[in-house]
């Protein structure tokens, strides 16, 4: 076998991840295509853009990067996420508003 500079190229076999965003997140992404589009003139949609977003977030985040140089623990897709809201903020720029009223419930 020949012994090649160049290794065995990864797979490169594109993995469909679906997701939902809140609407101030989907407004963001909107609104960094709309400011790309006016600083390279060419416009992207924010679904080519994200990969791109995540993988700069990853390659930047030098903890998971540590991590995974030291063999991550396997991620089972099949366990379900614990589900968690936001915390709250602390400042208190912005009053805490709570769900709204069920259908007959009286307020006060």
């Amino acid at each position: 076998m020949a012994n090649l500079k160049l290794g065995k190229l990864p797979d490169r076999t594109p993995v469909k991840i679906t997701l939902s965003v809140n609407a101030d997140l989907g407004q963001a992404l909107r609104d960094y295509a709309a400011l790309y589009k006016a600083t390279y003139g060419e416009a992207e949609t924010v679904a080519d853009l994200i990969p791109f977003m995540l993988e700069a977030f990853l390659d930047s985040d030098r903890a998971f990067v540590k991590a995974r140089k030291e063999d991550l623990p396997d991620f089972d897709e099949g366990e379900q996420p614990r589900r968690r809201g936001r915390k709250p903020r602390s400042d208190k720029t912005q009053p805490f508003v709570g769900p709204p009223a069920f259908e007959g419930e009286d307020r006060v």
